[in-house]
């Protein structure tokens, strides 16, 4: 193995080497501790050291690093502490998750150091977003994320690439291809001899390293992060080298064919490179033999101070608070009396408006958005006013534009993400419920992302472009959900989910868009997220409902003159205003919850069993529910007014009243 020196100086190559050393070194240690059960898991990065070692030295302490599970030498190259590793490894409060993730699914910002989630693809689209919040604050930095060859399989890795190379974003798409995906072979996951000519296809510039050369490796990304400094724009970079260990340890290697990790290991990062340095007179046996035994010092140093401390305790409260980030809402009152008539799609642009202009770092995206303003017009002439780098039209592919949603948040900014129609969110469903939702509750890591769904049925859409999707994400913790029915609400609860620092799904019905005018102040305000409001109020009966529900149950409160009912307008459905509905049900004694969503596993279910359980003793009828039919919603008029619940719940509405 050839290693070029080119400028590195002794003491530099010997601080290298130092750094090789140490996470085989903690590999070893960590393998005995695997045994004694005393960790869980392992992933092997065994003769990967390299790439991970080689590829941080290359960046800038300040420059972010999207590693995956065989990258401790990342972790140890950024010199985060070990023993905060270790307790991490071993679940402790005093690792960077408070037990609540394993292995390397965790996050720094102290060490600039983004962490994996089981689904691998999905940080690719993070670093777009990262790279992107650089560029739009004018630093010359790059992102490194990486990838295995078979995670490379993913869409995600398609998404992003496109992305970056679309918007000419810094990053720097790291491949180790170590030829094997768990016990699948190269041959069986892609029908190419190398990941370099994946480069063409997007327009980008590929290079090609020895993933087992230290030296090459830092070179090559060096290179590459000095170039997309100066001139943005994506780069990818292929690493060969092999896996020489199972997946995880569990998995074993039996599928490998007979001498191909006896081959591999001759080509082993450390024991070749510590070869080179002592041919070199750089390194002695005795220096090696010193540096080896300070390392381990360290290490040992490090676990016991992972293995004196308490095992964590498990507090239900302090686990349902850490949910969402720490916020006081500042309820915003309008400075003026001045009011305009607007439609339901002018009061969500006129809240767009307003908080870009109150937060410069907010950025929206989304399909079509710019200069046609979105297929409902919400965002026409939003790209005039704020350049179309706050309004971004996106490729089609919503993984990696929210997982870019994420990356911006991560460099301190805000982001709202227009879905085309609610129904395309299934493309980037993965990135909303695992990677957005769960960030702040895994560590402690903010997502400042609105993701806005035009939603719901009556427009003759047929069946990809009318669900009604709140119920998906109702059941994913560390998710807010609100859901206008008016003008006022529309623009003052958008303006409180992008005010707010949590990840919100904001649900506007496409129905509402041109249909309902409402008298709405000029200037900003918010509406308190998580508060009911009164729509009507009666003796008779309570109905609970939201969004189209609201003006369904209006009309046919107005025909029925003879029902005097509290109409309760939720709004927000996570968290939904239990105080409101309790006190109503007290005071009425039955209650009925409608919604547009399928009956089966809608919400009303959830507010009906809490009703079941919580109102039992001041009910005097069943507690009583009505959606849409359990089928797609389907296309043909009639076969629409029969699927939506408005008719059916008409007459369970009179059936509630004389009961």
């Amino acid at each position: 193995m050839k290693f070029d020196i080119k400028k590195l100086n002794p003491s530099e190559l010997l601080s290298m080497y130092r750094s090789l050393l140490l996470p085989r070194l903690i590999e070893d240690k960590m393998l005995i501790l695997l045994r004694q059960g005393k960790i869980s898991k392992w992933f092997s990065g065994y003769g990967q050291e390299a790439i991970s070692v080689g590829a941080t030295l290359a960046m800038t302490e300040d420059e972010y690093i999207l590693p995956m599970h065989r990258n401790l030498g990342i972790f140890t190259t950024r010199q985060v502490p070990l023993h905060r590793l270790f307790a991490q490894f071993q679940g402790k409060v005093s690792g960077f998750t408070k037990g609540r993730d394993r292995s390397f699914h965790f996050g720094s910002k102290e060490h600039h150091l983004v962490g994996m989630i089981s689904h691998l693809g999905a940080q690719l689209g993070v670093a777009d977003g990262i790279a992107l919040a650089h560029q739009l604050k004018g630093q010359q930095k790059a992102t490194l994320v990486i990838s295995g060859d078979g995670g490379a399989s993913e869409g995600d890795f398609h998404e992003a690439l496109n992305l970056a190379a679309v918007w000419q974003l810094p990053v720097i798409f790291l491949i180790e291809n170590n030829h094997w995906g768990l016990s699948t072979p190269s041959s069986e996951q892609f029908n190419m001899k190398t990941f370099t000519q994946k480069g063409p296809g997007y327009g980008i510039q590929t290079r090609q390293a020895d993933g087992n050369n230290l030296l090459e490796v830092y070179h090559t990304v060096q290179e590459a992060a000095e170039t997309i400094r100066q001139q943005p724009q994506p780069i990818l970079i292929e690493c060969m080298t092999f896996r020489i260990r199972g997946h995880e340890e569990a998995s074993g290697t039996k599928y490998y064919p007979e001498g191909l990790i006896e081959e591999w290991s001759k080509k082993d990062p450390i024991s070749n490179f510590e070869s080179f340095l002592k041919d070199k007179k750089i390194l002695s046996e005795e220096k090696s033999e010193a540096i080896k035994s300070e390392l381990n010092q360290q290490i040992s140093e490090a676990i016991n101070l992972a293995n004196e401390e308490e095992l964590v305790k498990a507090e239900t409260n302090k686990e349902v608070n850490d949910l969402f980030a720490s916020y006081q809402p500042k309820i915003t009152i309008p400075k003026s009396r001045r009011k305009n008539t607007l439609r339901f799609v002018d009061a969500i642009s006129e809240g767009l408006k307003q908080s870009l202009i109150r937060y410069p770092e907010l950025v929206v995206m989304g399909q079509d958005i710019a200069e046609y303003g979105g297929v409902f017009k919400v965002t026409e002439g939003l790209v005039e006013t704020f350049g179309k780098n706050r309004i971004r039209n996106t490729p089609i592919c919503e993984s990696a534009v929210l997982g870019a949603a994420l990356g911006l948040s991560i460099q301190g900014m805000k982001a709202v993400v227009e879905m085309q129609f609610a129904d395309f969110v299934t493309c980037g469903f993965n990135q909303i419920v695992n990677n957005i939702a769960m960030s702040h509750y895994r560590w402690g890591q903010l997502a400042d992302v609105v993701v806005r769904m035009p939603t719901g049925a009556g427009v003759g859409a047929g069946p990809y472009h009318s669900q009604s999707t709140e119920a998906w994400f109702f059941h994913t913790p560390g998710l807010k959900i609100v859901y206008p029915s008016n003008p006022y609400d529309a623009k003052g609860l958008l303006n409180a989910a992008i005010e707010e620092t949590n990840p919100f799904l904001y649900f506007e019905h496409k129905a509402l868009y041109r249909s309902k005018t409402q008298n709405v102040p000029q200037d900003y305000y918010t509406v308190e997220v998580g508060k009911a409001k009164y729509i009507s109020k009666g003796e008779d009966l309570t109905i609970i409902t939201y969004g189209m529900g609201v003006h369904w149950a209006m009309d046919i409160l107005e025909e029925l003159d003879d029902i005097e009912a509290d109409l309760v307008d939720l709004r927000t459905l996570v968290p939904w205003d239990k105080t409101t509905v309790e006190q109503s049900i007290k005071k009425t004694g039955k209650a009925i919850i409608l919604h547009e969503d399928n009956l089966t596993g809608g919400i009303g279910a959830e507010i009906a069993a809490w009703i079941g359980e919580y109102c039992f003793l001041s009910l005097d009828a069943p507690v009583m529910r009505e959606g849409s039919l359990d089928t797609p919603v389907p296309f043909a008029k009639r076969l629409e007014d029969n699927f939506l619940p408005k008719n059916r719940f008409k007459e369970k509405l009179i059936e509630l009243h004389q009961f």
